[in-house]
């Protein structure tokens, strides 16, 4: 009988696409939190959805399967059981309900669009570009690796694309270059503060524009929600309110990281004739670069609203119409075809889990859920007999410094932003609002500095071994810090002078 259970384990261990181990802890955790009375305040119905959706946010930490196959399931789990409604056929509706909502597109059709950045290969000619003109120096090239991500930040909202896809590349081969490889342990020469560059450069761009990063969308509708509609961001508003904060972020971190986790390699002459080297070997710019550098400008124009502020509010454009037209004339012109398209996994990965969280988020908002936990963290910070200046700071920094314990932004954004915008848009007074949730936008990203596991890009970045562990965990933190200090100073002040509170 022992034998046979050996070999059950051992063949389930062996065949089944999910960790087994975490899915048992997951599974109980489900079961432990149906099984608890339901709190006060709440529906059982409620408390049910709760269930399944910190449930579903343990497996996405705990990596039992592909978030995608994870996301599914609670979509499943919830048409299923019907805690949204009273029949299967409503409580599908209700599950499917988020697969329809634009911005949730935005972020699909825009990893579309950026897909024509590797297959074209303007991405590494960006990238090399700034190097052949920066690369004196390791700081330089450290430097480039900025740059090449505030130019691409706006147009690949998959940073981990981005950081990972585009970026980390050219950074690995400019290490390599330069006899910097973790196999040989030689690591430290250049390799170790070119990835923290890379990985910090990510970071710091996904705060500053919508389009940078898969979760940005969703903060801009909590924002809007929590206010009544009363403040949006806009893609405009949001890359003006982050623009000073975020450039000086991007401009102090070469030289902090510098100091943190210093080059052995100072001088790098001969990182511009690399640069121009395989900048010859790509040759001319091809045509396909040629029109995603002209789409990349017509996307700008319309998600800044140009053309409103010449001719008039008639011509505003809906930000995911302008990232269709984007990819529609990608597709027209030959730069990438519908084979790219089906075949751009993350985008409909993307879909299918970003869709998934913004609608358990949605029905928690519904059924109450998010009303109920925003009283019982209200009144345990009246309690506390704290005043509202105090009261923000520690809700930012209860906020960020909880990612410590998720492996996902959106995951993390999902479960707990909504509620904690809502208690403070209830304790901070109405002048101060709208800087406590720029703050908390602020956060939202910042955050992913923190650890390795911190957003898609971490991994890539980490696994390439040019970072040891504490390395990494420690710049993080001071990296988090040193932001934060300076988007609750700088940035505070420069909302203050574009006149938002």
């Amino acid at each position: 009988m022992i034998d046979r259970l050996k070999a059950m384990l051992q063949y389930f261990q062996g065949s089944v696409p999910f960790r087994l181990v975490p899915a048992v802890v997951t599974t109980v955790f489900l079961v432990v939190m149906l099984l608890l009375p339901v709190p006060d305040g709440l529906a059982p119905k409620a408390w049910a959805l709760l269930a399944i959706f910190l449930t579903t946010i343990l497996a996405i930490i705990l990596k039992v399967m592909p978030i995608g196959v994870m996301a599914m399931m609670a979509m499943t789990i919830v048409a299923l059981s019907q805690v949204t409604a009273t029949s299967s056929k409503a409580a599908i509706a209700d599950a499917l309900s988020s697969l329809a909502n634009p911005l949730i597109w935005l972020i699909v059709v825009a990893i579309l669009v950026s897909r024509g950045l590797k297959k074209t290969g303007l991405g590494k000619r960006v990238g090399l570009l700034f190097i052949s003109v920066l690369g004196r120096r390791t700081l330089g090239i450290g430097y480039g690796l900025a740059v090449c991500e505030l130019v691409l930040a706006p147009f690949t909202p998959s940073n981990t694309a981005r950081g990972g896809g585009i970026v980390h590349p050219v950074m690995r081969s400019i290490a390599g270059a330069f006899g910097s490889d973790p196999a040989h342990g030689t690591e430290r020469k250049m390799g170790t503060y070119l990835s923290l560059v890379n990985m910090h450069a990510n970071t710091i761009t996904s705060g500053m524009f919508i389009t940078a990063t898969a979760p940005n969308p969703l903060v801009v509708d909590y924002v809007a929600r929590v206010t009544n509609q009363g403040f949006h961001l806009s893609w405009t508003t949001w890359a003006l309110c982050m623009l000073l904060p975020g450039l000086v972020c991007l401009l102090l971190m070469p030289l902090l990281l510098a100091v943190l986790a210093p080059p052995e390699v100072k001088a790098t002459p001969g990182a511009i004739d690399y640069a121009r080297g395989e900048l010859k070997d790509m040759g001319p710019v091809s045509g396909g670069e040629k029109v995603m550098m002209g789409t990349f400008a017509i996307l700008l124009l319309l998600w800044a609203n140009v053309p409103a502020m010449i001719f008039g509010p008639a011509f505003t454009l809906d930000p995911t119409v302008v990232a269709f037209l984007g990819l529609f004339i990608l597709i027209i012109t030959g730069t990438i075809n519908w084979d790219d398209v089906l075949s751009e996994k993350s985008a409909w990965d993307t879909l299918i889990w970003f869709g998934a969280l913004v609608m358990m988020a949605e029905q928690l908002n519904k059924t109450g859920v998010i009303g109920w936990f925003s009283d019982m963290l209200r009144s345990g910070i009246a309690s506390a007999g704290m005043g509202w200046e105090w009261a923000a700071a520690l809700l930012v920094l209860l906020f960020v410094f909880s990612h410590y314990f998720f492996a996902s932004t959106t995951a993390h954004i999902s479960a707990m932003m909504l509620a904690f915008l809502t208690v403070g848009v209830a304790l901070v007074p109405p002048d101060y609002v709208v800087p406590f949730l720029l703050m908390m936008v602020a956060g939202s990203t910042i955050m992913m500095t923190l650890t390795h596991y911190a957003t898609g890009t971490s991994p890539i970045i980490f696994g390439s071994g040019y970072v040891p562990l504490g390395t990494w965990w420690r710049v993080g933190f001071v990296m988090c810090v040193v932001e934060l200090a300076i988007y609750a100073t700088l940035g505070i002040m420069w909302w203050k002078v574009l006149g938002f509170w």
